[in-house]
């Protein structure tokens, strides 16, 4: 099978995933994965450059949207896998490598895509079980956002609960069509994320306001 084309611009944001070994668990406390993890999307954002706009942290996998201004994406991410991944193992004193494979990565091109790709990531945890509501997740940036956990990742601007905080969250929690969710985690399969235009409806946020 070709190799699929790799996308590659500063200009746009990605949302990049990354599993664990044969999707087992994290060897340490989520806990203190979600601290390792801040520290280093710390440092690539001051080493690198990047500019993040959300993450959450699952069992055996993490969510994160990022943009690369100095679209050295390859740089940055393979420093923040490879660190990363050190660190934990270590912690959890094993040699093999805490990642199943390198992260997979989908360029978001268009405003409402990526409105689509925040819900599908703050979404997350609640459509795992994990919580009822997604500002009652303890391992994503929308607690720091709200102001409901301290945190040291550096985000940008976040122009969809700046503009309405409670009409987001409503949002937000609002749960979509399953048709909808499965077409958002098809469409993050592709290098270019991208749906049909019947797809996704209930991912859209109304807001009239620019995420990027």
């Amino acid at each position: 099978m070709p190799r699929l084309k790799q996308i590659y611009t500063p200009e746009f944001p990605y949302h990049i995933t990354a599993r664990c070994h044969n999707k087992e668990w994290f060897d340490i406390p989520i806990e203190e994965v979600w601290q390792i993890m801040s520290n280093y999307l710390y440092f690539i954002h001051t080493a690198y450059k990047v500019e993040i706009h959300a993450f959450v942290l699952m069992s055996n996998h993490f969510h994160l949207i990022v943009r690369f201004p100095e679209n050295n994406m390859s740089e940055a991410m393979n420093y923040f896998m490879r660190e990363t991944s050190r660190v934990i193992s270590r912690g959890a004193g094993r040699i093999n490598q805490t990642y199943g494979s390198r992260y997979f990565r989908s360029v978001i091109g268009k405003a409402n895509y990526f409105e689509h790709v925040y819900k599908y990531l703050y979404r997350n945890p609640v459509e795992a079980g994990l919580c009822n509501k997604v500002e009652d997740y303890p391992y994503s940036t929308l607690q720091i956002r709200l102001g409901l956990r301290n945190g040291v990742i550096p985000l940008v601007g976040d122009p969809l609960l700046e503009e309405s905080s409670t009409s987001t969250l409503h949002w937000l929690n609002t749960k979509p069509r399953e048709k909808d969710r499965e077409a958002i985690r098809k469409g993050l399969q592709k290098p270019q994320f991208g749906l049909t235009s019947r797809s996704g409806g209930t991912f859209v946020h109304h807001l009239e306001v620019d995420p990027f």
